[in-house]
């Protein structure tokens, strides 16, 4: 028998072997059923596996709760967010009490329980934030979708108001408002209101201008469908995502105006509690040099609020576009795929010596002249290399998300 039909029989039984390993890895496991989610259901999952927006969801739940309970915790307690406790909350000096037992998070300059007003302040800080946000949405989708479907002159126009909008200087705008209508609640969300459409406005415009070209758009339009039916039936359920992701990162700016106007005293009149209030009070008089819990702790609500509402509004754009979604689904797999090719490299390398070694097989059984031997023997180092190959298929590559 010639060398080149010993090759090939070698190469057939390692192939055969080799293929036996496979077939019963690759084998389809039986019961596996196809699930099929909808759009909610795919949303959730793929915001489930991104952690960081898992705990920032967590936290504006305790935020929501701590906020709905405000007067459950001031029973609790015992201490109205209005009422001086001068008595308690005070030193022999007239210095505010520390955190401890009667007091959680401290007194105030005036003896009052830091704890409840931030929970209190909580109530306003979501309420004209969720509220202010909503509303400049509502408003961004009307201007947005009416320039960006119609254009011509209608576009021209609300452009040019968008763009007033954005130029007037937010500060001095509300500064003038309040010194003429005064401060209130109902003043600060306007205020809010009229600063936190623009934006939006102009990111729906665009997506408006993109989407009225479309084939379904045209198709519907040759069907004789109106330019309402086609907003309402087929531009705005196209924007869904768009408004969800900016109506959930607007709500930090605009709890970051609501406490810049009470900061500077233009916002929340007190003795309403509110973040910003409470950071103007503990800075009016420099008692935050010797009461620092006075600015930590509102300080700290303020920071993890904004903070929390931009991760999970960054982590619902990403679960609502399915290429967002790929991409965190990609780059989770290469971390674990490298992870598991540096812990396969031993079998990778027995692997390699395995193959080595039955063509070193090969050839001594060539270079006797025992055909008959060859093949024992070549067959056994085929079943060798293919276990080594079944070890690396067995190598845990990590639970991925879908």
């Amino acid at each position: 028998m010639s060398e080149a039909t010993v090759r090939n029989t070698t190469s057939a039984d390692a192939k055969t072997s080799l293929g036996t390993v496979g077939a019963a890895s690759n084998k389809p496991t039986s019961g596996r059923k196809i699930e099929q989610l909808s759009t909610g259901q795919a949303t959730w999952r793929r915001l489930r596996h991104d952690k960081a927006s898992m705990i920032a969801m967590g936290f504006i739940v305790f935020l929501v709760l701590l906020a709905v309970f405000a007067p459950v915790l001031a029973m609790v307690t015992g201490h109205d967010p209005a009422q001086q406790y001068r008595e308690t909350g005070l030193t022999a000096t007239g210095l505010p009490t520390g955190p401890g037992h009667e007091f959680w998070f401290g007194a105030d300059q005036l003896g009052r329980d830091e704890l409840v007003r931030i929970a209190y302040g909580a109530r306003v800080s979501l309420l004209v934030g969720v509220v202010a946000s909503m509303c400049g949405s509502l408003i961004a989708v009307v201007i947005g979708v009416l320039a960006g479907y119609f254009g011509g002159w209608v576009d021209n126009v609300l452009s040019r108001i968008t763009d007033f909008v954005m130029t007037i200087p937010f500060l001095l705008c509300a500064l003038a408002l309040v010194s003429v209508f005064g401060a209130s609640i109902r003043m600060c969300l306007f205020v809010v209101i009229f600063f936190s459409w623009a934006v939006t406005g102009r990111v729906i415009r665009a997506q408006v201008q993109v989407l009225k070209k479309k084939e379904f758009v045209e198709a519907a339009r040759s069907l004789g469908a109106s330019d309402a039916s086609i907003i309402v039936k087929d531009i705005l359920p196209n924007l869904t995502e768009t408004i969800i992701v900016y109506t959930t990162q607007g709500i930090p700016s605009c709890i970051v105006f609501e406490a810049s106007l009470s900061f500077l005293g233009m916002g929340i009149v007190p003795p309403t509690p509110s973040w910003g209030g409470m950071l103007s009070e503990a800075a009016g008089n420099s008692i935050y040099m010797v009461a620092p819990w006075l600015v930590f702790f509102p300080g700290l609500f303020l920071l993890m609020t904004t903070l929390s509402f931009n991760i999970l509004g960054d982590g619902l754009r990403d679960a609502l576009d399915p290429k967002a979604g790929r991409r965190m689904l990609a780059k989770r797999r290469k971390r674990k795929g490298l992870a598991a090719v540096a812990g396969a490299a031993p079998v990778v390398a027995q692997v390699s010596a395995a193959k080595d070694d039955l063509a070193v097989a090969a050839q001594s059984a060539l270079a006797s002249g025992s055909v008959a031997g060859a093949r024992p023997v070549a067959a056994a180092h085929s079943v060798s290399a293919a276990h080594s190959v079944a070890a690396v298929r067995s190598v845990p590559m990590g639970k991925e998300g879908h």
